[in-house]
């Protein structure tokens, strides 16, 4: 019977170097500042329902995952539900994919990403009322000014001093609506392609040959509360959306902005 085996099974030290190639690094993605003021809260401010994917059952699971279909890894994560994350000391709360993780020092005020599929994350920002004061969603202009706004502030944020870099960029959507809370939510979408020359300090145009970088879709949601514009941002790369498109709605249509006791 070992013998069966071990002619199915690749030679051990190869598992082990594919499963750590796989496990995803903690470092996050760049901030999205929507000049937000400091956070000084404790753990015990911030209410969520359900917990991560441990690293040690991640590594199991997809050792077993490996054994019976070793192309499913490269594959998006199929729909696994989703858990809520309430944060009263601010005031907002939304759902997320239950096997998404939290990463903490990411910059943002909360920020999730799947552990497989890194370029895959949501955020959450909100800006000071110290330096602007928010009555209502409305006082962005129309959903059309609103969503010229966010692409502006995503273009600014990854904007890039290499040579050779272009970007593609186009508002897919922008629509309003009356969540069951009683508020107005703008919706944003927006679609970003980074191209890049494969040799950019190349004097020939010939040798300067433009690649695709990478193809993601934007959404945003904002709304307003306690004087603030909070907004809620998923990112994730085209192919991958196509897949995950309902689940990422219903992500989308959960943000709520909540009033916060002063």
């Amino acid at each position: 019977m070992a013998v069966i085996l071990n002619s199915f099974l690749p030679p051990i030290h190869t598992l082990i170097s594919s499963i750590r190639q796989r496990i995803p690094c903690t470092s996050p993605s760049p901030r999205w500042p929507m000049d937000s003021s400091p956070k000084c809260r404790s753990e015990s401010q911030s209410i969520k329902k359900g917990v991560a994917v441990p690293r040690r059952s991640a590594m199991a699971l997809m050792l077993s995952t490996y054994i019976f279909s070793n192309s499913a890894l490269a594959e998006p994560s199929p729909s696994v539900g989703l858990l809520e994350y309430i944060d009263t000391f601010d005031g907002y709360s939304f759902k997320y994919p239950k096997n998404w993780i939290q990463v903490r020092g990411a910059g943002s005020d909360i920020f999730f990403r799947d552990p497989f599929v890194l370029d895959e994350n949501l955020l959450v920002e909100f800006s000071s009322p110290s330096s602007s004061r928010y009555n209502s969603v409305q006082d962005l202009g129309p959903p059309e000014e609103a969503g010229k706004r966010v692409l502006k502030q995503y273009l600014t944020e990854f904007m890039s001093t290499r040579l050779g870099v272009r970007r593609e960029s186009n508002i897919l959507s922008t629509s309003s609506r009356m969540a069951d809370d009683g508020k107005t939510y703008y919706q944003v979408e927006v679609n970003i392609k980074s191209y890049a020359n494969n040799n950019e300090l190349a004097v020939m145009p010939q040798d300067r040959v433009v690649r695709l970088e990478w193809d993601r879709r934007y959404l945003s949601v904002l709304g307003v509360e306690n004087n603030r514009l909070y907004e809620l941002r998923l990112q994730t790369p085209e192919n991958v959306f196509v897949e995950e498109e309902n689940e990422l709605r219903q992500v989308m249509d959960s943000f709520r902005v909540n009033k916060v006791n002063a």
